[in-house]
This record gives structure tokens, sequence and C-alpha cells, in this order.
């Protein structure tokens, strides 16, 4: 059987060493996807008749699989200090019209689906942040803690028990290994979605960073050829966006992948905001 699969990944780093661990796991998921034997009878087993939908449990253990090697990877790098540095990642992983999505942290997958009021944003994935409940309550736990600076009341941020440090935004990663002992896992909560003839494309987004203005400026250049201007006013939708939003923000890098469903062309977007 012919083993075809399309993988889409987007790595976003934090700490002082966040761009060397999502370099690494760029690498490492590269191997995990082409080279794992059990990962490939997985797939293999689900390109016939039977459908991801009915056997997602296969799926879900190949992700968490691929997930717990790159984390494994990181702290192998024993001169490579990743106790305040990791990254989090969002995966979407394609078979004709299946769809399997994976997220760690923050970093998200937006549908852009065709409806009555035109293309509507579906957010596929749920951001995994320290304010949810499930993810608070894993963390105090584990003897962590969860709380907000108080000039950032909107922040929750994950804490050492008796040291306010380091201070995560974000309640799964890979590397922080820091706070792995407390409530910090590199497990990805997995999805699954089957494309239909209305679902445009998928944006696999690193922050949320300015989402709604690329979802205006994505809906726009639906049906037309993707060229370097167009790609430029998605960046400086996003970017003014942020900055209306949040005027007194420090400047931020993220990125915005936009996976066209209905055979375009797929483009990077790279936002400083």
């Amino acid at each position: 059987m012919e083993w075809k699969m399309e993988l889409s990944v987007e790595f976003d780093g934090h700490g002082k060493n966040g761009h060397i661990v999502s370099k690494i796991n760029a690498l490492a998921k590269t191997y995990t996807a082409a080279n794992d034997s059990t990962f490939q009878n997985h797939v293999e087993r689900i390109d016939g008749e039977l459908r991801p939908s009915k056997n997602f449990h296969i799926w879900k253990e190949a992700c968490i699989s691929a997930f717990k090697l790159m984390d494994k990877e990181v702290q192998l790098q024993k001169k490579l200090d990743s106790s305040c540095s990791g990254t989090t990642a969002v995966v979407v992983i394609r078979q004709d019209e299946d769809l399997i999505i994976a997220n760690l942290g923050d970093s998200r997958a937006v549908l852009g689906t065709i409806t009555n009021n035109g293309v509507t944003a579906i957010q596929l994935t749920t951001d995994l942040k320290p304010g949810l409940p499930c993810e608070a309550e894993r963390i105090r736990n584990c003897n962590g803690r969860a709380a907000a600076l108080r000039q950032e009341p909107h922040v929750q941020r994950v804490w050492l028990p008796h040291d306010d440090s380091p201070g995560l935004a974000m309640s799964r990663a890979i590397g922080d290994f820091i706070l792995k002992n407390h409530g910090i896992i590199a497990i990805p909560n997995i999805y699954y979605h089957c494309v239909t003839s209305n679902d445009q494309f998928i944006i696999l987004a690193t922050d949320e960073s300015g989402m709604c203005s690329i979802m205006i400026k994505l809906h726009r250049l639906c049906g037309q050829q993707i060229v370097n201007r167009q790609q430029q006013a998605v960046v400086e939708a996003a970017t003014a966006t942020w900055k209306k939003r949040y005027p007194c923000a420090k400047v931020d890098d993220c990125t915005a992948t936009c996976l066209f469903l209905q055979k375009k062309q797929h483009f990077i977007v790279p936002v400083e905001t």
C-alpha cells in the first residue's frame, strides 16, 4: 500500500533558547513522521477501508508518541539549557478528506469555511493555557501555581511552588523542564475533522495576534492567485489589529501558515506585532 500523507507543523519558541528548541523539533518531526515504523504502520492501517473517525485512538496514540519523542529529543541536548525555554506546536495531518489536528500550548488551528454569512472562522483546537479549569487543576495537583500578575490580570501564568518564576503563559509545552514536575506536560490535544466542499482553508497560527484580520483578508483572497503583495496585505492587517487592540504591547513575532483545502497554493505569513 502506498503511504501518502500531508504533514504541516508550526512551532513557536519561547524563552532564551526557544528558537533553538523550535529548530530541534522542526527536524525531529520530519524524522518522526517519515522514519518511525510504528507511525507508518498506523497510517497504513487507516489508509484503506478504515477511516480515522472510526479508529481515532490509533492517530491519537501516534501523535502523542511523536510529541513525547520531540520532548525527549530536547531533553537529551546536554549543551542546551531548556529549563526555562520551550516551544508550543500545532500539527495538521491530512489524508484525502481526513484531518487530524494536534496542538500544544496556545498554537492553534482555525478553519475557514463557507456559510450563509460568507467565510466563517471555526477554531478547531482549544488553546491550552493555565486559565482553563482542567489545566489549572493538573498544575495544582502537581504543586505548581497558576496565577496572574497584578499588572496582567487577564493572563494566567504557571509558577514554581515557592518561587515567583518562571511565569509560563501556557500549560503545555515541549521543553520548560523546570516546570515538568509541576503540571507542564508535552501531551497534545488531538482533534478530527472531515473536509467538506465548503471548507476553504486552515490557518495554523502561533499566536492570537490579528487572527480576525487574517481571516478577513483570506476571505477576500479565496479564488485568487496568492502573490507576495497579497501576503504582505495579510501581514499588515494582522499587525494593525494587534497595535489597535494592545497599543502598549511589546514587539513579538508570530507566524500564520495558510493551508488551502481546495487545491490552492499554501503560504506562510510571518507577522511581527
